[in-house]
């Protein structure tokens, strides 16, 4: 089984998302030519932004690792960056079975009304599996393992069905998709909370700068393209570069900040005809649904303005605290390409405010780094094993290092939360996953049954109209 899974994940989600899109489009009833189009396209925007993404890590990599060097700023967990984490998830027993076991707990969240995400995302059940891995070699035990890994997978279908009529009101064109993707999700509650926080302090609620805004008030200045050239230059600088290299950095880190939006575009240019497809299919068959979600990647939005702005004005700051801040071990080089899933779920509660965002941002990643560095034994242990059964040097730690980690999903508070409830305190801990669980299922079902009984009485009251 392991095997299995890991060739089918290891097609990469290029040539996965493709397949699912083509055959759920003729399975609801689009035409398959229209039905392999819009798989192709959302195939076509995985190769686009693993490109972009990799003239991130290729450019901005070097330029940082040489900033380190110059300065001395060295710290002693080494960065694997996500690849290593996905390597840990699926070259495991839990990853192996993750995805058949997973998609029957979706299912019997849907049957009982438990959800109304239906979670396609197939390629970021890694973040799932790695929960699981990660609690299956500190504890030996692959019951633990499954264990944690189905409570942040039921947590993270509900926060996707409770945010997502934030995520359409702020995002056009994405009606009946939801994120059930844990490392972005897991950040929603915090972001209401700090964002409501935020809007209590005098003079700081009466902050509002938005990237449309700041391309007004800026012009030049506001752009993301330029921010990401700047940026460069300036990150070239600081690594001593020679003109040509500093200025080659800027334009490259400018191409990435106006890349990611235009690929971004492909996502949703793909997924329109199998959302409508969902849609009608659901107003025929299934009535009493009060309508089903999509689940899919943060991939779709991680192109927004704001998105991009706010993660280049991190990339340098949480550079210089990582050195700065006590008993941290852990500075982000390879992670950085992952900063932007950050932001689909709290853009919503922000409002795109660039300046609340920057602030709830800089918490959750200063945050982020100590979790990282509480976790990188376990992350350490699991890698060494992969590595050892594999030989996959994506999760080689190399000489002169005694730990790894890695920012995206081991930073999340989420994610440590499970795996210390569930590791570190034997009994009483699961016993408090469970009942938070349990709780929020039935709390999500009771509003699911509300939607279903307004929807109906919606319907019924047209009728007596008409």
């Amino acid at each position: 089984m392991e095997k299995i899974f890991g060739y089918i994940v290891g097609l990469g989600a290029p040539v996965m998302m493709p397949l699912i899109f083509s055959i759920l489009g003729i399975s609801i009833g689009i035409k398959p030519g229209r039905a392999v189009k819009s798989g192709l396209l959302v195939g076509v925007g995985f190769v686009g932004l693993s490109i972009v993404t990799a003239l991130l890590t290729s450019s901005l990599g070097p330029a940082l690792n040489e900033v380190v060097t110059v300065y001395g700023l060295q710290l002693k967990i080494f960065d694997m960056g996500w690849p290593a984490a996905a390597s840990i998830a699926y070259n495991t027993t839990i990853g192996a079975f993750v995805i058949p076991v997973l998609l029957g707990v979706n299912l019997i969240m849907l049957f009982t009304k438990t959800t109304k995400t239906v979670n396609i995302d197939l390629w970021n059940y890694w973040h799932f599996a790695f929960v699981g891995a990660i609690i299956y070699f500190a504890s030996d035990s692959i019951w633990w393992g499954f264990f944690g890994a189905i409570i942040v997978y039921i947590i993270t279908l509900i926060i996707a069905d409770w945010t997502a009529p934030m995520f359409h009101k702020y995002y056009k064109d994405l009606d009946g998709i939801s994120i059930p993707q844990p490392f972005s999700g897991g950040f929603a509650p915090i972001a209401m909370v700090l964002n409501k926080g935020l809007d209590m302090i005098p003079g700081i609620n009466k902050i509002n700068i938005d990237a449309e805004g700041m391309k007004k008030r800026f012009g030049l200045l506001g752009e993301p393209l330029f921010l990401g050239v700047i940026v460069g230059i300036g990150i070239g600088v600081f690594a001593k570069y020679n003109f040509q290299k500093v200025m080659m950095l800027g334009v490259q880190m400018g191409a990435v900040m106006e890349l990611i939006p235009r690929i971004t575009g492909l996502f949703i240019e793909g997924l329109k005809p199998i959302s409508e497809g969902t849609k009608e299919l659901i107003a025929k068959k299934f009535k009493r649904s009060s309508g089903l979600y999509i689940g899919m990647t943060p991939a779709l939005v991680i192109g927004h303005p704001s998105t991009l702005v706010v993660s280049l004005l991190l990339i340098p700051v949480i550079i210089v605290l990582a050195v700065i801040l006590p008993n941290n071990q852990f500075l982000p080089l390879a992670s950085l390409a992952g900063m932007f899933y950050l932001f689909p779920h709290i853009l919503p509660f922000t409002k795109g405010n660039v300046f609340k965002t920057f602030i709830i941002g800089l918490i959750i990643l200063v945050a982020g780094l100590y979790i990282t560095t509480n976790l990188a034994p376990a992350f350490t242990k699991a890698a060494v094993d992969v590595y050892a059964k594999t030989g996959d040097t994506a999760v080689k730690i190399p000489d002169g290092f005694n730990n790894a980690a890695a920012l995206d999903f081991a930073s999340s508070p989420f994610s440590w939360g499970v795996y210390h409830l569930t590791h570190s305190i034997k009994v009483v801990g699961p016993a408090i996953l469970i009942l938070i669980t349990m709780a929020l299922m039935v709390w999500n079902r009771i509003t699911i049954i509300k939607g279903i009984k307004r929807s109906e009485n919606s319907i019924s009251e047209e009728k007596n109209n008409n």
